[in-house]
This record gives C-alpha cells, sequence and structure tokens, in this order.
C-alpha cells in the first residue's frame, strides 16, 4: 500500500453493532468510503454487562439467565444470515468458553479471568460483523487484535506498550490492508506471557486511535448513537447544540470530566500525531458531526458543560498540617500505595479537600475505598467521607485570564450548594462538586444562562 493513499480507520460503539440492522448500517458506513481499511468494533450493546456480571461470580440459576441473554443477542443476527451454519459453530465455541470460564469465576474471582471472560464480547461481535461483509461479496479478514495490542498486566486498565505495538502493527497488519478490510476488536489486548487484558470501560476509542497512530492514517472516524459532540448532554438538556468543530485540548477536557462521546485517553495518540477525529451517529451518517482537530477559528469563552456522576469527597483535617512539611506527601504516598487516583484538590491552614473518581474500570477495587486505605488516613489526621455527589465541569478557553467568570457563572447557581470549586490550575476548565440530586438541575440552569 503506497504511503500516498488516504486511509481512514473506523470505529463502531457497542449500539452501532447492537443488532442485524445495525451492523448493517454500520457495513452501509464502511463500504461508502474507500478510504477506511481498518474497522474497530466494541462488544455488541450490552454484552459487556452481562460478561461483567458473569465474571463476578453468579450463582448457578442467574449464570444460565445471563448465559441465554448473551446467546439471544448473538443468535438474533446469526439467525438472518444467508449461510448462518459455520459461524454459529464458531460463536456457540465461543459461548462455552464463556460458560467455562464464567463457572471458574462462581469458585474464586480475579482480574484476570474478569479480562478474559469480558473479552468474548468483541471477539463475537467481529466475527459476526466479517459474515455480514461476506455476505455482501466484500473481501473481509478477521484480525485478533491480541497479536498486536501488547500492553502490561494491569488487569481491567491495562496500558498499551506503544513502540511494541507500532512495530506489530506494522509488521503484521499494515501489509494486510491492500489485500482486504480489516476488521479488528477494541478494548483487548494481550500481556507479556499470552493473557488477556482489557484497556478499561470505553478503551475501544483508545485502540482505534492507537492503530490510527501507527498506521499514520489521515483520520479516525468514532461512530457511535449520538451525531457528533453536544455542548452538554442532550438527555440532560433537550436544547443542547452539536458542536461542529472542537479542539483536541477541549474535547480532552470535556472526555476527562465525563462526557461519554470519547473515552479520556483516546486523544492521547492523535494528539501525538496531529489525526483529526471525526464523531458521528451510525444511526444517521448523513447528519454529520463534530471534528476534533489541533485548532479550530475564533475558540469561544464557553464551549460545552460536562457532567460526572458518583463523585466522592474526602476531607483531611489536622492541625499538623499548619506550617509544617511533609503532611501532603504522607497523604499522597498512602493513597498511592492503594491505587486511588486524585481528582481535584484544594488546601486551606488545617483542611485538605479532594476528590475521588472512582468510576471506569471493569476491574473491582481498583481505585476504590478501603477500609485499610481510611484507617491509614485516620492515623494521620480526621477523615470525612461524602458520597453521592458529582462533578460539573464548565469547558472553555482563557477561562482564568477572563473577566466576571465567576459571576456569570455563579450568579445563577445561586440556589444551590457548592461543595467545592476548582479554579484557575486550567484555563480550560472550572470544576465544582454539587449533591447528586441537585447536579441535572445545576447543568441545566447553566446551560440555559450560557449557552441559550
Amino acid at each position: 500500500m503506497s504511503t500516498t493513499t488516504s486511509l481512514r480507520i473506523a470505529k463502531f460503539g457497542g449500539t452501532s453493532v447492537a443488532d442485524f440492522d445495525a451492523m448493517n448500517r454500520s457495513a452501509d458506513i464502511v463500504l461508502a468510503d474507500p478510504a477506511v481499511r481498518i474497522v474497530v468494533l466494541s462488544a455488541s450493546a450490552g454484552i459487556t454487562n452481562l460478561l461483567v456480571a458473569l465474571a463476578e461470580g453468579v450463582a448457578q440459576e442467574q449464570r444460565d439467565v445471563h448465559l441465554e441473554k448473551i446467546r439471544h443477542i448473538q443468535y438474533a443476527i446469526i439467525d438472518r444470515l444467508s449461510h448462518p451454519q459455520v459461524i454459529r459453530e464458531e460463536i456457540d465455541r465461543m459461548l462455552e468458553n464463556v460458560a467455562r470460564l464464567s463457572e471458574a469465576a462462581a469458585l474464586a474471582t480475579s482480574n484476570a479471568l474478569t479480562d478474559e471472560l469480558v473479552s468474548h464480547g468483541e471477539l463475537m461481535s467481529t466475527l459476526l460483523f466479517v459474515e455480514i461483509l461476506r455476505q455482501r461479496q466484500v473481501s473481509a479478514e478477521w484480525f485478533d487484535v491480541r497479536k498486536i495490542m501488547r500492553t502490561n498486566d494491569r488487569f481491567g486498565r491495562a496500558e498499551p506498550d506503544c513502540d511494541t505495538l507500532s512495530a506489530l502493527t506494522r509488521s503484521q497488519l499494515q501489509p494486510r490492508l491492500a489485500e482486504s478490510l480489516i476488521i479488528t476488536q477494541g478494548f483487548i489486548g494481550s500481556e507479556a506471557k499470552g493473557r488477556t487484558t482489557t484497556l478499561g470501560r470505553g478503551g475501544s476509542d483508545y485502540t482505534a486511535a492507537l492503530l490510527g497512530e501507527a498506521l499514520n492514517v489521515d483520520r479516525i472516524d468514532i461512530w457511535t448513537d449520538v451525531p457528533g459532540i453536544y455542548t452538554t448532554d442532550p438527555r440532560v438538556v433537550p436544547t443542547a447544540h452539536r458542536i461542529d468543530q472542537i479542539t483536541f485540548e477541549e474535547a480532552a477536557e470535556m472526555a476527562t470530566f465525563g462526557a461519554k462521546v470519547l473515552h479520556p485517553a483516546t486523544l492521547l495518540p492523535a494528539v501525538r500525531s496531529d489525526i483529526p477525529v471525526f464523531v458521528g451517529s451510525s444511526k444517521d451518517p448523513s447528519a454529520g458531526g463534530t471534528l476534533v482537530c489541533n485548532k479550530t477559528e475564533n475558540p469561544p469563552l464557553f464551549r460545552a458543560l460536562a457532567l460526572r456522576r458518583k463523585q466522592t469527597l474526602i476531607t483531611l483535617h489536622s492541625l499538623n498540617m499548619l506550617h509544617a512539611r511533609g503532611f501532603l506527601a504522607e497523604v499522597f504516598s498512602i493513597l498511592a500505595r492503594h491505587n486511588i487516583s486524585v481528582d481535584l484538590i484544594t488546601t486551606s491552614e488545617v483542611n485538605v479537600a479532594l476528590t475521588l473518581d472512582t468510576t471506569g474500570s471493569t476491574s473491582a477495587g481498583d481505585g476504590l475505598l478501603s477500609s485499610a486505605m481510611l484507617t491509614e488516613l485516620s492515623s494521620l489526621c480526621r477523615v470525612e467521607v461524602e458520597e453521592n455527589l458529582s462533578l460539573v465541569a464548565l469547558i472553555g478557553n482563557q477561562l482564568s485570564q477572563a473577566c466576571g467568570v465567576g459571576k456569570e457563572v455563579f450568579g445563577v447557581l445561586e440556589p444551590f450548594n457548592i461543595r467545592l470549586i476548582c479554579y484557575g490550575a486550567s484555563s480550560h476548565n472550572l470544576c465544582f462538586l454539587v449533591p447528586g440530586n441537585d447536579a441535572e438541575r445545576v447543568v441545566q440552569t447553566l446551560h440555559h444562562s450560557l449557552f441559550e
């Protein structure tokens, strides 16, 4: 394949491969663009949640119910194929594997077993998608991404080895692109011993971006169930409007603070290699979408609002903090020992308030509050924990340099209790914590004031 040939990678999320009709709509999108030579798929909608439930070691009766639901979703696609026999046998083999692994999980759960079990969602959806393309007389090849997506062994949130991935992609994947359309899996990889790993929920976007970087593609297309990135979640604010172009920095801030359209890590490889990312709807590809790129014309002061639920606020109080050195270092070393990642932090003379984001991992216990960690912190200071909070982030440009931002934002939020404010660390965001029950009304009020 010559280096001058236009090359794109297309990624389809779970709703885009949910059933036979959705898969065919996605196939239409792929075949309409000759530049697309590699397709990355998530598991069919609903499958990953069922597999995660099985990995938690449920009782036999519940196990049978979950397995039957998985079989029903995949068979509904198989039964509409014109030549279903061979693919049915392959899917049956996969389902036998799932049943065997879920029996093992019932005896003893582990993060490694969870990843092995959960990976079957992507393996099955890609097998079915290849069959749909072949039914249309398209030359399509199924490729196991684990051959090239080498990661560390942090099961549930594995980190890719980009140098190895790049070398293996060029030697094993690139030569195939000229011969046929390649269909592969998002979200999964393998560690040094060959055991299956996962990149965390939402990792299919990251897979597409990593492969896009390794192949030096012209564009990465992310197809989902919404036609682009909106000023906020349209389910929370129906009057939210689409943003036609947005910078990498703005989109990364939105993703980091809870916007579901893109996975936070997705953009890192794209930013490094200056590859534009297009986000569109597989249900309505003609509706257009959002292009995420390095620069946009006249970036606005306020770009979007993001909402992240299920936040935890920990307040640490100690008189020993006053004019003392090393207190924060001790706090952070305790948190690091327990794999806790701090999100936002504010301090006063004798108090430290920090927020924890406990969402986004398939592996239980990773990044979650434990009694052991709280006991360790309690030996250092008085600890207060508040849960069921939500983080609202206002995304924009030059926010820390603009005059009157505080008045514009907090003037309209007078009726609400705000627990913590983080402003000034970044010129692209202003964040604050509110009670979970108020979160949607806060976003609606702010959106009406700033964007409508």
